[in-house]
């Protein structure tokens, strides 16, 4: 068996086996340390730049909201003793017309007031996110796993900042 081993013959593929082993080897090491194999290390460090928020639940707990429901409800008072008060003499035709006529302007009423409360919330948001160096935050109502959740940390935000 040495015999085989002393050919030169034999050496010389040996040594070829051996630095080709060694090639694809290396070859392995740098792609993985060059990021092409390390999909779940990718994955991970993008994983920490996404931030989560239930978006309902920042709307329902916001300070601000209780003043939007009354001036609403105001407002839809004020609405419908007017549609009660003009509509007295028209006929059904008008009235529909009329009654969505007040509908959308009810509608614009609630955009004016529910527009400042949701920039506040987006830009709570925004802040927090900056400070945890999160790159992207979603509703958590579309996310299925991952992410981190900065609810919390808005809710006591908006709550500190109205005091």
């Amino acid at each position: 068996m040495m015999e085989k081993l002393r050919n030169p013959k034999n050496v010389k593929t040996i040594s070829l086996i051996v630095a080709a082993i060694f090639v694809i080897g290396c070859f392995t090491l740098a792609m993985s340390a060059g990021g092409f194999g390390s999909g779940v290390a990718s994955a991970a460090a993008s994983e920490s730049a996404i931030g989560v928020v239930n978006y309902q639940v920042l709307v329902s707990q916001s300070p601000r909201l209780e003043q939007v429901r009354t001036e609403m409800q105001s407002a839809i008072a004020e609405t419908r003793k007017e549609f009660d008060s003009k509509s007295q003499n028209m006929n059904d035709e008008e009235k529909e017309r009329y009654y969505k006529q007040l509908q959308e302007r009810l509608g614009n009423k609630e955009k004016e007031l529910m527009d400042p409360l949701l920039e506040e919330i987006n830009a709570t948001i925004k802040k927090i996110a900056d400070k945890k160096g999160l790159k992207v935050v979603v509703d958590k109502s579309t996310v299925v796993y991952g992410g981190s959740d900065i609810t919390d940390e808005v809710a006591k935000a908006l709550q500190t900042a109205k005091k």
